[in-house]
C-alpha cells in the first residue's frame, strides 16, 4: 500500500528525471544480463556486494552514469536483489526479472525522502539532481518518510508514492453477510440484488483509439510522429484504467463499511484469460484445427475490463484493516444449483439472467441467486448459523456440509 500523489515538473525537472530513470533502467537491465548467463556448472552468479562494487567500477569508467545519484543505481540494484527473492520464494508467484525498455513504465526510488507543504493544495518533494518538486496535495502524507518511489506511466504522467499502510475503512460493526457473484455482463453482484457494472471505453474513446491504431500502423517505426500517436493512445488507455481502478476503490470501500463478512468465489482469473491452446489436427500433419481463438480474446477482454482481481485484493486489504472478514470459497456450479430447494441442473439458468429451478419452479436473477449460493457456503465455513440453500421446502433437510457441497451429488 502506497499514498500515491501526480507530479508537477518543470521542463528542466522532466528532463533530469528522465536521466534518473535512465540510470536505474541501465543498472537494471545489467543485472539481468548478467543473471541470464548463468546456468548450472558455470558458478554462482555475482551477488548483491558483487554487484554493488561493479557498480561502482562502472561509475568510475562512465560519466554518464557518474553524472546521476548513486543512491538512485544502488537502490535499482537492491529492487533486483527483492525481485530474484521473490522469483525463488515457493509461496510467491512472482516471474523472473526481465528487461526493461524505455517506452515503458519507467521509474526510480529516493531515499532519505524531504517533503514539505506548500499551500492547501500543494506540496512540493526533493529529488537529487532536480531541486523540488511540486506535487497535488490530495490527502496527508505518511507519518513516516523513508524513501519514495517517482514513477512515469505510459501516458507521460509523473507520480510519486510513499510506502503507507492500508488506512481502516470508517464503519460499524453491522453483523451483515454478502455474498458476490463475478460476472462479464455484469461486473458484480451481490446477495442482496446490487448489480455493479465496470466503467466501460466511451463509444468516441473507442473510435478514436481505432482512428490511431490505424494511423500508428502507417507511420514509420522510430519516427517522432509514431512516438507522439502511441503517446496519444496511452493516454486513452490510461483514462480507461484509471475510470475502472476508482470504481473497484469505491466498491470495495462501500462493501467493507456496509458488511462484517463478503464471500468472494475463488477464482482463476489467469487461467480463465489466457489464450487457448492450438489444436493439432491429427489427419494433416503440420496444421491445425479452429480453437475459436478470436472469441476466446474477445471475453478475455471482458474478464480483464471486469477488474476482477483488483477488487477483491482491494477489498481483501481494507478488510484486513477494518475488521471485516473476507474469505474464498469454491464456485462450481453455483449458478446452476437452486437456492431454494439445492437442486442442480443445468437447465435450471434459463439464460444469461434468468433462472428457473425445474424441480421446485423457484425463479430469480440468475447472478442474485449464484450469489445466495456463494453466501451460503462462506457462512458454512465460517461456521455462521443461516439459511442454506434448499431451506424453505419441505422435504429432509441436509446437512451443512451437503447443503454447502460444490459437486453434483453433494448438491
Amino acid at each position: 500500500m502506497a499514498h500515491r500523489y501526480r507530479l508537477t515538473p518543470t521542463a528542466d525537472q522532466e528532463a533530469a528525471m528522465r536521466e534518473h530513470c535512465a540510470h536505474a533502467r541501465f543498472v537494471w537491465n545489467l543485472a539481468v544480463e548478467q543473471q541470464s548467463w548463468w546456468r548450472p556448472g558455470r558458478g554462482s552468479a555475482p551477488g548483491s556486494a558483487a554487484r554493488m562494487r561493479q557498480l561502482a567500477e562502472a561509475r568510475a569508467a562512465e560519466p554518464w552514469l557518474a553524472a546521476g545519484p548513486s543512491s538512485v543505481q544502488q537502490q535499482a540494484l537492491r529492487d533486483f536483489d527483492k525481485a530474484m527473492a521473490a522469483f525463488f520464494d515457493k509461496d510467491n508467484p512472482a516471474g523472473r526479472p526481465r528487461y526493461r525498455g524505455k517506452r515503458g513504465p519507467q521509474g526510480f526510488v529516493i531515499r532519505d525522502t524531504k517533503a514539505r507543504r506548500v499551500s492547501r493544495n500543494v506540496g512540493e518533494v526533493f529529488v537529487p539532481k532536480a531541486g523540488w518538486i511540486r506535487f497535488r496535495w490530495s490527502r496527508p502524507l505518511p507519518e513516516k518518510l523513508g524513501m519514495a518511489r517517482v514513477t512515469l506511466d505510459r501516458a507521460g504522467r509523473w507520480h510519486v508514492s510513499f510506502p503507507a499502510g492500508q488506512p481502516p475503512v470508517s464503519r460499524k460493526p453491522a453483523r451483515a453477510a454478502v455474498g458476490v457473484d463475478r460476472g462479464v455482463a455484469t461486473a458484480l453482484v451481490t446477495s442482496g440484488g446490487q448489480h455493479y457494472r465496470a466503467p466501460r471505453v466511451s463509444k468516441r474513446d473507442a473510435q478514436r483509439y481505432v482512428a490511431l491504431q490505424r494511423k500508428r500502423a502507417r507511420q514509420l517505426k522510430g519516427s517522432r510522429r509514431r512516438e507522439r500517436t502511441r503517446a496519444a493512445i496511452a493516454r486513452i488507455t490510461a483514462r480507461v484504467a484509471g475510470r475502472r481502478k476508482d470504481w473497484a476503490e469505491k466498491i470495495s470501500t462501500r462493501l467493507v463499511r456496509d458488511h462484517d463478512l463478503i464471500v468472494f468465489e475463488k477464482l482463476n482469473i489467469r487461467g480463465m484469460s489466457a489464450a487457448p491452446k492450438p489444436k493439432p489436427d491429427p489427419g494433416n500433419t503440420g496444421t491445425f484445427q479452429p480453437n475459436r481463438a478470436r472469441a476466446k480474446a474477445g471475453l478475455n477482454k471482458a474478464i480483464l475490463a471486469s477488474a476482477w482481481g483488483t477488487l477483491a485484493e482491494r477489498t481483501e486489504q481494507k478488510g484486513a484493516a477494518s475488521g471485516c472478514t473476507v474469505t474464498y470459497v469454491d464456485p462450481r456450479f453455483t449458478s446452476q444449483q437452486c437456492h431454494a430447494c439445492g437442486h442442480t441442473e443445468q437447465g435450471n439458468r434459463d439464460s444469461q439472467a434468468v433462472f428457473r429451478c425445474l424441480r421446485c419452479g423457484h425463479e430469480d436473477h440468475a447472478d442474485v441467486n449464484a450469489a445466495k449460493n456463494i453466501l451460503a457456503r462462506g457462512l458454512a465455513i465460517t461456521g455462521v448459523p443461516a439459511h442454506t440453500p434448499g431451506h424453505g421446502v419441505r422435504r429432509p433437510r441436509k446437512s451443512a456440509r451437503a447443503a454447502a457441497g460444490t459437486t453434483r451429488s453433494a448438491a
